[in-house]
Order: structure tokens, then C-alpha cells, then sequence
């Protein structure tokens, strides 16, 4: 029984990790989609060049 039970724990986590990485991979494109529509969207300043639109 024990065995059984350590395979289904172990199933268990591996699908946790695994929905985990899968929807971190979701925000890291939806995060790199905005960073582009950010980049390629920026306005300018009152000099005429393109401001930045972050603050590092």
C-alpha cells in the first residue's frame, strides 16, 4: 500500500510542477508581449526623441 501511495504522491507533485511551469511560461510570453508593445509604442519627448518608458 505504501508504495502505491508514494507513486500517486509522486504523480501528484509532478502535476503540480508541470501546471506550475506551464503557466509561468504563459506570464513570461505575456510579460515579453507587453515589453514589445512598450518598446515599439513609446512617445516622444518634447526634444523629439523617443522617451523611455521605463526607469532603470
Amino acid at each position: 500500500m505504501v508504495p502505491v501511495l508514494l507513486v500517486l504522491l509522486l504523480a501528484l507533485i509532478l502535476f503540480g510542477a508541470g501546471f506550475a511551469l506551464k503557466a509561468l511560461w504563459w506570464i513570461a510570453v505575456a510579460v515579453l508581449v507587453i515589453w514589445l508593445l512598450g518598446f515599439l509604442l513609446r512617445t516622444t519627448n518634447a526634444a523629439g526623441t523617443k522617451a523611455r518608458w521605463y526607469r532603470w
